[in-house]
């Protein structure tokens, strides 16, 4: 397969794949504990056309003030959280 076809099949299928909610909560579903509470409470602000860091941001304080984990353990489960998020973030 040429070079450019391959490239061209990423660049179309990219829209689709950044639609994709199940793909979101399958990817969700690998996260460590306090990376699927961040995703699931970022996830509606996403949805909703908010932007990820802005969404991850509100999620990841909210978690960290409930449970009482420090910033670091935030900032790394929010990091995982983010890539997962960007699969439901609509085109």
């Amino acid at each position: 397969m040429p070079r450019w076809t391959l490239i061209a099949a990423l660049v179309f299928a990219t829209p689709a794949l950044a639609q994709d909610r199940a793909a979101a909560e399958r990817c969700a579903a690998g996260l460590q504990p306090m990376g699927q509470q961040i995703f699931m409470r970022a996830l509606p602000g996403v949805l909703g056309g908010g932007s990820v860091s802005d969404s991850l941001r509100s999620a990841a304080a909210s978690v960290a003030l409930s449970a009482a984990m420090n910033r670091d353990t935030a900032r790394q489960a929010a990091e995982a959280a983010s890539q997962c998020l960007a699969l439901a973030k609509p085109g």
